[in-house]
């Protein structure tokens, strides 16, 4: 199966053709640099993060394009409040950003350029669309005509004459259309300026992405990625202007995610129902947060919850244990008899296939999960039924197939620590959690081996049904005793 990806703009999938052999370009919208990030812009970031991994695991040369906004009305508002400078709050809050991305294990893209490092290119894409007669002069502002540009509203499906009608103008306005949009603002006391042949301002929100995806991809490019809420108007916006500079294409796959809700309802910094990511990751580990999000398919909402990042971590931990179990296998030798069945070993020798069918199905992150998952189960199942002196092929099996999983779970960013470690600090963190320190965990399961001596099977069993109900879940064997965090 050949990669297919949903396109907002025709609203169908359809299948993955790069413009050149071997090589993708991908423009994301990042953030708006004026306060902490929240989940909303964690899945976000983890998406394209995945799509960037998945996409250079299929052999592509990828060349990843995300952005900051670090001049817009939230920003300079936000600094005035603070006392503080555009440049200072906005530099602030972008540091704050990699902090969170280092902390979600999120890879950097090739480029992460500024709108205010690239003040001379917008202002000659501008120019270019006056030249055109797209756009137009009012003061100290300029405009994007939308009624020059007959495609409008191609990207969002909506149409000009009932987006007129429903719009707005202040009578301060000097627009000619209420749906003419601002590519450059005219200064305003105590604004960053910047000179233009317009006079001195600042880009308006939607010229600065196109500016930027043109001078680090071209004119024309592979996919541009951002949340839904980016379609109208932003996207549209950029579509409108970008096609209408160039006279030809300007993007082939539009790709966008749906929201992050709270309760159904989306969340959001204007809502004021929102978690910051640091909020999220001071209680849970990241790879559960990455495992939640992708548990829903990027293109679905995903409702945020504290049990579901619960039933992630349980998950997470499975995954983390299976690959231990397997570092622990005894050598196999020739001449026993397998216990994996034909179809056992086809289903695991089978995972990477049926992974990147997964993923090519429109980059079906839900659908993978289910296929390491379904595999865990597999290994575990064979696992548990060697004999003591097990066959040298069920013990390549499975290591083949522990490699399998920790390969493929890396394009999701799981899987990411040396499983013994990882385990260790779970069971520290649940035992911080339920105040019980290793020492009086360990005092505990020597009594119930000692009641297990003397055959005082109630004792024991009461021991043990005491932990369980703390999530604590021992398990003997020849080596002694040990246990894990068990499932809620």
């Amino acid at each position: 199966m050949s990669l297919t990806i949903y396109d907002t703009q025709s609203g169908q999938k359809r299948p993955f053709v790069p413009l050149a052999e071997g090589e993708v370009k991908m423009y994301v919208c990042g953030i708006t640099a004026y306060d902490y990030c929240h989940i909303g812009h964690a899945r976000s970031a983890l998406i394209f993060d995945m799509i960037a991994a998945y996409l250079r695991y299929r052999g592509y040369r990828l060349t990843y394009v995300r952005n900051f906004t670090d001049i817009d009305d939230k920003i300079i508002n936000r600094a005035r409040e603070q006392g503080l400078s555009s440049e200072e709050l906005a530099g602030r809050f972008i540091e704050e950003f990699y902090t969170d991305m280092r902390q979600l294990g999120v890879a950097a893209p090739d480029f992460e350029p500024k709108a205010t490092e690239h003040i001379p290119e917008i202002i000659e894409l501008i120019a270019r669309l006056i030249d055109r007669g797209l756009a137009y002069q009012a003061g100290g502002d300029v405009y994007f005509a939308v009624d020059q540009f007959p495609a409008y509203g191609a990207l969002s499906g909506r149409n000009l004459d009932e987006l007129q009608a429903g719009a707005r103008v202040s009578v301060s306005e000097i627009k000619r259309n209420p749906m003419d949009f601002a590519l450059w603002k005219g200064s305003k006391p105590g604004e960053p300026t910047w000179d233009s042949p317009w006079g001195p301002g600042r880009p308006g929100w939607h010229i600065e992405c196109s500016a930027m995806s043109h001078k680090y991809l071209g004119e024309h490019f592979d996919i541009h990625g951002g949340g839904e809420d980016l379609v109208f108007p932003h996207h549209e916006n950029e579509l409108a202007q970008s096609t209408g500079v160039s006279g030809g294409p300007f993007v082939n796959y539009w790709v966008h995610h749906a929201f992050v809700t709270i309760n159904d309802e989306k969340m959001s910094k204007s809502l004021h129902n929102f978690l910051t990511i640091r909020e999220v990751l001071r209680d849970h580990h990241p790879e559960a947060l990455r495992l939640m999000v992708f548990s829903t398919h990027y293109r679905h909402p995903l409702d945020f919850s504290e049990a579901a990042l619960r039933d992630a971590q349980l998950g997470v931990n499975r995954l983390y244990s299976c690959l231990a179990d397997c570092q622990q296998l005894p050598p196999g030798l020739e001449g026993v008899k397998a216990q994996a069945s034909a179809e056992e070993a086809e289903l695991l020798d089978s995972l990477g296939p049926r992974f990147c069918e997964a993923l090519d199905n429109d980059f079906n992150t839900a659908q993978g999960l289910g296929v390491l998952f379904e595999g865990v189960k597999t290994i575990n199942r064979i696992r548990q039924s060697l004999p003591k002196k097990p066959a040298a092929s069920d013990i390549e099996l499975l290591r083949r197939a522990a490699l399998a999983l920790a390969e493929l779970g890396g394009i999701l960013g799981l899987l990411s620590q040396e499983p013994a470690l990882f385990l260790a600090e779970q069971q520290e963190a649940h035992l911080r959690e339920i105040g019980m320190s290793r020492d009086e965990l360990q005092v505990m399961i020597d009594e119930r081996l000692a009641a297990r001596n003397r055959k005082d099977w109630a004792r024991a069993d009461s021991i043990r049904d005491l932990l369980l109900a703390r999530r604590i879940e021992l398990k003997d064997g020849p080596q002694g005793t040990a246990w894990k965090v068990a499932a809620s």
